[in-house]
């Protein structure tokens, strides 16, 4: 397709890049890139064996020992130049997303904005990196911090965010001195080789050492190896708690660092003193966008008592309007789930919600006219309690659940009363209550907002959760001191060698 021939990866489905090369062999096993829109293969992508990991390990040790010599500064203008090619492709990769994903195109294009983003904001980092100096009580010492590369980052991404958030820590990390080991999701292969490539072209171009990024595209055998692997010194993952509950430990049983980017059970707290339509807005945007697939997604919806029956009138009319269909289409709201396994993963948890006493008040049902697919629902508004053991799960599709509270108090307690802790919001005008929610009695996840949705974060902000989303950052901020290692320096100027604490050792 002319998509395919524009990004120059029509007959490069080698899924195993080391820096600027490709490599693939017929005899190797193929993974197929399908389309959730119409479940039409796109392309086959040829399967990252044991052997070739290995060759890109080693590739991209050499590589490290190099890249970590050439001045940030320069650094960061390799990644200016791979934002300047992100540009310049940002219609036909968003397409990309859009086609291999099922986000609506706006979400797409969204997506490549955000990569655009980050290189812009790594640029300005690659000027800074910057340490401290603290005051000796020894005179005539100077006492400072600085921060040095780690070696390889390993870059395990998941299908709901097929590129955005390898940019997140490949850009941060490259101008940090790091090189890039990406595995991307065998969901979506394809978007990840097309980045690839023109990351590739940069380096080429500008005569940069070979592997400092490089792409795998394997199964979770080899993705136990990476964090397993001791020349790894930092594994950042996004997927489910579970991913997680399995990587971490790996990771941390060889006193490797962790960055992970896990399940999200995220709510929106609804007050008296809101502005009702505003919160209605960011709540659908929030539940529906990326048909619920997203780990910031709005799963849970708070609602005092005395408004509670105004919020749910205005939803259901809301959830009525929404178009769900092709998303390449500009009119459509809602595009497909990633597979027909996601859509019958959302029956599963309706079917439990019923179970456990909940109410469907609108949706959920998969569609089965009117679409090119069969991976189609219709977004669920249900009425629900925060004890429910579905409610405590996250469920990875539109499913939002409609709470009731009485008091500030109870709300901030149902609001905390999950596993999970990655995103969160409070509709108010009322500065107490805005206040509390941000205070250390609050919400107890990485992101609280206030007066705008769970989702939708910008990259200028550390991104990350806590409780059982993971721990670690990525992003803005200063996220990037998880791709460094800290050193503290003493240099001691001075004719004599007094000892800190006022120890007295004479010889």
């Amino acid at each position: 397709m002319d998509l395919i021939e524009r990004l120059g990866i029509e007959a490069v489905n080698d899924g195993t890049w080391i820096g600027t090369k490709s490599y693939g062999w017929e005899h190797r096993e193929k993974i197929k890139s399908i389309s959730p829109i119409d479940d039409s293969v796109i392309a086959e992508i040829s399967w990252t064996s044991e052997d070739q990991y290995e060759e890109v390990v080693q590739a991209a040790q050499a590589a490290f020992l190099e890249w970590r010599k050439v001045p940030a500064p320069k650094r960061g203008e390799i990644v200016r130049q791979i934002g300047e090619a992100l540009r310049e492709h940002k219609e036909d990769l968003g397409r990309l997303v859009t086609l291999e994903n099922g986000k609506i195109l706006q979400e797409g294009l969204g997506e490549v904005q955000e990569m655009i983003d980050i290189c812009d904001f790594a640029v300005g980092l690659s000027r800074k990196l910057y340490g401290y100096t603290m005051q000796s009580e020894r005179p005539e010492h100077r006492l400072f911090d600085q921060y040095h590369p780690l070696g390889i980052v390993g870059v395990i991404s998941s299908f709901n965010f097929p590129v955005a958030v390898w940019s997140w820590n490949a850009m941060i990390a490259a101008v940090c001195g790091d090189v890039i080991l990406w595995k991307s999701s065998s969901k979506t292969p394809l978007t990840a080789l097309a980045c690839q490539k023109l990351a590739a072209e940069v380096m080429r171009k500008n005569d940069m050492p070979e592997a400092v990024f490089n792409l795998i595209t394997t199964d979770r055998v080899i993705g136990e190896k990476m964090a397993l692997d001791k020349r790894i010194p930092l594994i950042s993952a996004t997927g489910s708690t579970a991913m997680g509950q399995k990587v971490g430990p790996q990771v941390s049983a060889r006193l490797g660092k962790s960055i992970l980017e896990l399940g999200g059970n995220n709510a929106i707290i609804i007050t008296e003193h809101a502005d009702i339509e505003m919160a209605i807005r960011a709540t659908v945007f929030g539940a529906v966008g990326t048909a619920g697939q997203r780990c910031t997604s709005t799963r849970r919806l708070i609602v005092q008592s005395s408004i509670f029956e105004e919020v749910k009138k205005r939803l259901i009319e809301v959830y009525k309007k929404i178009t769900i269909g092709d998303p390449m289409d500009k009119n459509i709201m809602v595009g497909p789930m990633i597979d027909y396994g996601a859509v019958e993963d959302m029956q599963k948890a309706l079917k439990s919600l019923r179970d456990q006493g909940g109410e469907i008040l609108f949706g959920g049902e998969p569609i089965e006219k009117g679409v090119p697919g069969r991976n189609y629902v219709t977004p669920a508004l249900c009425l629900a309690k925060n004890e429910y053991p579905i409610v405590q799960e996250e469920t990875f599709a539109p499913i939002l659940y409609l709470i009731r509270y009485e008091t500030f108090d109870e709300a901030i307690e149902m609001h905390n009363g999950v596993p999970q802790g990655l995103s969160s919001s409070i509709f108010t005008l009322n500065m107490r209550e805005a206040e509390r929610f941000l205070s250390a009695t609050g919400s107890d996840c990485g992101i609280a907002n206030v007066n705008i949705g769970t989702s939708g974060a910008e990259i200028g902000g550390a991104f990350g959760g806590e409780k059982e989303t993971g721990g670690g950052r990525e992003s803005g901020s200063d996220a990037w001191k998880f791709y460094m290692r800290q050193q503290t320096n003493t240099i001691n100027w001075s004719k004599e060698m007094p000892l800190a604490q006022g120890i007295k050792f004479d010889i």
